[in-house]
């Protein structure tokens, strides 16, 4: 459904494109083997030690191609349905910045490694919302450019501004789509379906507040008055790292650039696009500059870089590779697996419990079930633990283990978290971890009936007993605590229900 504005006597109809730049997680840097802000290993580096000589642009310096960083961008393309070239080349694209050392980027510009693509996308986060097909230009690799810091360490107030190299020689993947989203709604949905596919691959952590994916949006908006069409000039809104800012900055275009229109007519043109930035305090785009044309840029051919080849068999390799992807995942654990719509986006959006649960999977355990301890159970404990699911200790057949205990009513939910505390410890089967600790319940009749005649004797109890013999039966859980109290947390609690309703009569 189009996005709407305010101004109901005009037709209007959003048109949007993305350029998504997405950091590589590769070791080293694109053309250098400086080691890489974007890998976790080295996040928390300090500013200006993660430069050598290329880098830093030195003269007689020469640049060598990361083979990493393209085997990465190959499977983003193969994932977003694109035909890999098998030859491309280098390009310098010239501009002056304080954060950029060479005084140019390299990057590719008539021949990309990744071109015409396109990758289904669900329209809203809506349970069973349509999809729709974004189509792709191009996805190609470039380096990133450094980082100008406006604060001092810690947030303190300066009066410049302070150069980060550490950013710069990152490998960067920038992906191209046509202007194909007609509402926020869509555009963020893309960067969600993206992000997801990247960190799926591996080829990126994802994290926005580093950096690791940067989306600029291009904006424009096509207005129908008096049979006559118009379209404004397209905007591109530069280096918006959340969700939230995508969709903010997009819904704020969409009215800003039907208001200019009706105030000065100004329509596209050559020459007429300019780039704004976001202000997240003020919630309006702030203009920054006209756009650049590519001529402007300069592009030539680097002389310092051979011709990139792909060759076929190794293509063939990492098209066998190749994992589900999100949407197809989605789609097998709801349809399939029959799983809830929530529980399954949640095991995708972590690619880390996902991969996990598809090893929970292969020991033919309830799917459902297996999911719900994962998600309450293992997400809790490795972000109170600060480690990745895999890395807890418990195995996949500990966790089916404790499935095969709940669905057989010998342990309860509370002892079923326990439980799983105790198998991220041992390597002791979950059985036999749920006996060394009393965790079991005890659904033995002739064990239970002792503790609720118990308490159906006991005066404080007659409130409840009378409620339940006259049909209340939510009175019951009045009584469940003092039986679980006697018999130490053991009682299954739908046996002593059962039971108390049939010495009750009802």
């Amino acid at each position: 459904m189009p996005a709407t504005t305010t101004h109901e006597a005009l037709k209007t109809t959003l048109k949007v494109g993305m350029e998504i730049h997405v950091q590589l997680a590769t070791r080293s840097k694109m053309f250098t083997s400086a080691p890489n802000v974007a890998h976790p290993d080295y996040y928390d580096a300090e500013p200006n030690t993660l430069t050598d000589p290329v880098v830093l642009g030195m003269p007689g310096v020469l640049p060598v191609i990361n083979r990493e960083a393209v085997r990465m961008s190959i499977q983003v393309g193969l994932a977003l349905g694109c035909r890999i070239a098998k030859r491309t080349k280098w390009d310098r694209k010239s501009y002056y910045y304080p954060d950029l050392p060479k005084n140019y980027q390299i990057s590719q510009y008539d021949m990309p490694l990744c071109e015409e693509g396109a990758v289904e996308i669900p329209t809203s986060d809506e349970p069973g919302a349509p999809t729709k097909n974004v189509r792709i230009i191009r996805a190609h690799l470039e380096e990133d450019a450094g980082k100008l810091l406006h604060e001092g360490p810690g947030g303190a107030a300066i009066d410049h501004s302070i150069v980060d190299l550490n950013r710069a020689g990152t490998p960067l993947l920038e992906i191209v789509t046509y202007p194909d989203f007609e509402t926020p709604e869509e555009v963020v949905m893309f960067g969600q379906t993206l992000r997801n596919i990247c960190r799926h691959l591996g080829v990126s952590e994802g994290i926005m507040q580093k950096g690791h994916m940067r989306f600029e949006p291009n904006i424009n908006v096509i207005i129908e008055k008096d049979g006559q069409t118009y379209k404004t000039p397209i905007v591109e809104i530069k280096n918006l790292n959340s969700f939230r800012a995508v969709y903010n900055a997009v819904a704020y275009e969409y009215e800003r650039q039907v208001d200019e229109w009706l105030e000065t007519g100004k329509v596209m043109a050559s020459g007429a696009k300019s780039t704004r930035g976001w202000d997240d305090i003020k919630m309006v785009t702030v203009l920054q500059r006209e756009k650049e044309e590519a001529h402007d840029y300069r592009y030539f051919p680097d002389p310092d870089l051979v011709e990139l080849n792909v060759d076929a068999g190794w293509l063939d390799e990492l098209q066998a590779i190749q994992p589900e992807l999100p949407l197809d995942l989605q789609r097998r654990y709801v349809q399939d697996l029959g799983l809830n719509p929530k529980d399954a986006q949640a095991l995708i959006d972590d690619p880390d419990v996902c991969r996990f649960y598809e090893k929970v999977l292969a020991t033919d355990v309830d799917a459902k079930r297996a999911a719900a301890l994962l998600l309450n159970y293992g997400a809790k404990r490795a972000n109170e633990r600060g480690v990745n699911i895999d890395d807890l200790g418990i195995t996949p057949g500990q966790v089916k283990g404790i499935a095969d205990l709940l669905a057989a009513d010998k342990i309860g939910s509370s002892a079923a978290d326990q439980l799983f505390g105790h198998c991220c410890d041992s390597d002791e089967t979950a059985e036999a971890l749920a006996e060394k600790h009393g965790l079991s319940q005890v659904s033995d009749t002739g064990a239970l009936e002792g503790f609720i005649d118990q308490v159906l004797s006991d005066p404080k109890s007659a409130k409840a007993v009378e409620d339940i013999k006259a049909g209340k039966l939510k009175a019951v859980g009045a009584l469940m605590g003092q039986i679980m109290k006697l018999s130490k947390g053991q009682a299954n609690p739908k046996v002593v229900t059962e039971m108390i309703k049939q010495k009750l009569g009802v």
